[in-house]
């Protein structure tokens, strides 16, 4: 397995390859990202795993910082997986000038969901998720269903922008009591994680009430997170949707989603569940 830091060399790599499958990461690599290689593996010849923390994508308070940097543990995983090649640039690589003037936009449901709260969140993730597709050239590219607005998103951007790559939708990969992987769980006290079940277990909960009940979908919605607010949660939201559109649902018919984000501590998790 290769690991490349420069685009130049990576480009030069792309021209000996057949098919590829690229899987976009911010490293720190669980057995979600370890999935989304294997759906790759079986889509391409060839698996890239790009691993870069993207500065444009995080707020003035969030975890940039912070965020973990493991890339020589990340590199085993990925070897052992039997990936082609790691591409893991530096910020410097990727914004050679230092700021990023031209942007790629996203509809305006970025601004809803995770976009509420993490203004210009998701016009960082189009942005460099275009830079990778543009500096790759993959077939295909994974990304998880965790992260559901952004795979809308990015899937709504490759759509409307004419990008001949294949997105790939990965379902949610969960440990053995239901949380769903994320790199920020590491970030859970060993209480804060027995804990965080509670967030998978109120979704399902949810679930049931569409379903079974004739309760309004607004009112479903309020008792959820009242519920995981009287438990110590601090939610974000929790909110219905069309899975499709990202429209909220306004009846029981069709293609259905619930998704939430709620912090634990000081940890923000996020999870979904198909209706």
């Amino acid at each position: 397995m290769k690991i490349i830091h420069s685009i130049e060399e990576l480009r030069a790599l792309r021209q000996t390859l057949s098919s590829v499958a690229l899987v976009p990461t911010m490293g720190n690599l669980h057995d979600g990202h370890l999935s989304l290689v294997e759906r790759a593996k079986a889509a391409a010849d060839h698996v890239i795993v790009s691993i870069f923390v993207n500065p444009i994508q995080f707020g003035e308070n969030e975890d940039f910082g912070s965020y973990p940097r493991t890339l020589e543990a990340d590199c085993e995983k990925l070897a052992k997986a039997g990936v082609t090649a790691v591409f893991a640039p530096s910020a410097k690589e990727m914004y050679p000038s230092g700021v990023q003037s031209v942007r790629v936009v996203p509809s305006d449901i970025q601004n809803e969901l995770c976009g509420a709260t993490r203004e210009g969140h998701f016009n960082g993730v189009t942005t460099v998720v275009t830079k990778l597709f543009n500096i790759v050239t993959p077939d295909c590219a994974c990304f998880g269903e965790k992260d559901f607005q952004q795979l809308h998103i990015i899937k709504e951007m490759v759509n409307e922008l004419n990008v001949p790559i294949e997105i790939i939708s990965v379902p949610i990969k969960r440990d053995e009591n239901g949380l769903a992987l994320s790199s920020r769980n590491g970030y859970l006290s060993v209480e804060e994680k027995a804990q965080a079940i509670e967030l998978s277990e109120c979704l399902h909960t949810v679930r049931a009430a569409i379903l079974e009940s004739n309760e309004d979908l607004r009112a479903i919605e309020q008792k959820a997170m009242d519920h995981l607010n009287a438990k110590g949660w601090q939610v974000d939201y929790l909110s219905i949707r069309d899975a499709d559109t990202l429209a909220v649902a306004s009846a029981r018919t069709g293609n259905l989603i619930v998704l939430a984000a709620a912090k634990i501590g000081a940890t923000r998790l996020l999870d979904n569940l198909r209706i």
